[in-house]
């Protein structure tokens, strides 16, 4: 292979910015250009850092930065490779794209571009470790109801799984094992709301929990939020429950901070308040540290909701529930009472997938997958709009005057680009403007794509 320093990449001493940094960056550069082509082989540390008259140290942070947002790859054996960029023609659509939520024209001869919130990228598992999990649970005889609790073995491990991903110190004893974000939002709303009370949502926020309380009889109060998560001085009192998103706002993509989260615990503590932490995406961070879950603060007045289905698929359909034992008791009894569970051979064949480490395999590929999207979404729309929410998640809040990001929308979609629009997500008036862009379900190809027409479209849309 010909010697990088073929290419433009030079570095400077005298530059305020680190060596580590600016190689990364010339990297990086060089990939985006096609001058470092999908497959090429690079140099090992040892042989770059003395083509570019650098310590070894340099080369190594610099090709591990670059790992991690997914522009490199490894073989085992055989070196480090720019990372594939791009899918042939077609992939994605014989692959099986799922179906938009949202209205659109036909656009002839053209792939639609999936880039609404709330899909993850479900073409990319371990085929071997799912088929082996399904073999494990064949292997089980059909048994009577499901323990409302949940598979004993899948509950040990899901409390070891939240140690490690969630730094959450919790027991079987601690979970209860359900179907999902929406099952789990619902036990909760049977188990603590009814007729007369009032359970806050954050405004805008998760439409879902708006419907699951209401329909259990609550008055569901809108809560404001701003760009680093809900408003803890503009609460009300008189809230049976509060019901937020502090890992990554949905949709405003804001992080709670730390002084915020225990103002927020202490207003439960003084008003009696139960908090409902969705930690539906806190698997996937990029250049931040993780924040603690409230529910590690206070796991009195907290139950933390999680949920397979950003992190594996919605398909499987299980997630969890993370309360006091007092509370999943009632949870339990209420499941008893109107027949609901979590199906036991796919408990068994999570199980299954978290006790071989296959699940956290299956998570470090997807970080390194979305890493190298968010990248591309940044790296388009930046120059354009203001963005929001970009250090974690699945998916980004792209500012737009009032009224324009419907048109856009509109005009997207005509050219085969499914958005979202942050209205949308209003509960009562709407105080945030712009498009919620999600990049969970479209392969970085379509991404880069849509984010161009995207960019084009708003570029055009506020000269």
């Amino acid at each position: 292979m010909r010697a990088l320093v073929d290419l433009p990449i030079s570095l400077s001493r005298e530059s305020a910015v680190p060596l580590t940094v600016q190689l990364a960056g010339r990297l990086r550069d060089a990939m985006l250009s096609g001058a470092l082509a999908t497959g090429e082989r690079l140099p090992s540390s040892r042989g770059l850092a003395a083509q570019l008259g650098v310590s070894r140290t340099v080369v190594t942070e610099a090709y591990q930065q670059l790992y991690a947002e997914g522009w490199l790859e490894g073989r085992h054996g055989s070196g480090t490779f720019v990372a594939r960029m791009d899918e042939p023609p077609g992939a994605a659509a014989a692959a099986g794209a799922p179906a938009p939520r949202m209205a659109r024209r036909d656009v002839p001869g053209s792939d639609v571009i999936n880039l609404t919130p709330g899909h993850p990228w479900v073409r990319d598992y371990d085929v071997a470790a799912w088929k082996r999990a399904w073999r494990r649970a064949a292997d089980l005889p059909p048994g009577d109801y499901p323990d409302p609790y949940g598979l004993p073995r899948l509950r040990e491990l899901l409390a070891e799984h939240l140690r490690r991903a969630r730094a959450v110190a919790v027991g079987p004893e601690n979970i209860l094992v359900t179907r999902g974000t929406g099952n789990g939002l619902d036990l909760c709303a049977q188990a603590l709301l009814g007729a007369g009370t009032r359970a806050g949502v954050e405004d805008p926020g998760y439409h879902v929990a708006r419907t699951v309380f209401a329909g259990r009889g609550a008055e569901v109060v809108p809560c404001p939020v701003d760009e680093d998560g809900v408003v803890v001085d503009a609460l009300p009192d008189g809230l049976s429950v509060l019901y937020t998103t502090p890992a990554h706002q949905y949709p405003l993509g804001g992080r709670l901070p730390i002084p915020r989260r225990e103002r927020l615990l202490a207003w439960a503590r003084r008003t009696g308040a139960m908090i409902v932490e969705d930690d539906y995406d806190a698997e996937f961070r990029y250049d931040v540290a993780p924040l603690p879950a409230l529910y590690g603060l206070d796991p009195a007045r907290v139950v933390l909701l999680g949920t397979l289905s950003k992190s594996l698929a919605p398909d499987v359909g299980v997630g969890w529930l993370v309360g006091t034992p007092d509370l999943l008791d009632r949870i339990a009894a209420i499941r008893r009472a109107v027949s609901d569970r979590t199906s036991g051979p796919v408990q068994q064949a999570v199980a299954t997938l978290l006790e071989g480490g296959d699940l956290d395999r299956h998570l470090r590929r997807m970080r390194l997958e979305y890493a190298r999207r968010r990248a591309v979404v940044v790296e388009v729309l930046s120059p354009v709009c203001r963005l929001r929410g970009d250090t974690a998640g699945l998916h980004v809040l792209a500012e737009l005057p009032p009224g324009l990001a419907p048109r856009v929308m509109e005009r997207a979609a005509e050219r085969g680009v499914l958005l979202d629009t942050a209205e949308r997500h209003h509960h009562g008036r709407e105080r945030v403007h712009g498009l919620v862009i999600g990049y969970g379900s479209a392969s970085l190809a379509q991404v880069r794509r849509g984010c161009r027409i995207l960019a084009e479209l708003i570029g055009e849309a506020v000269s």
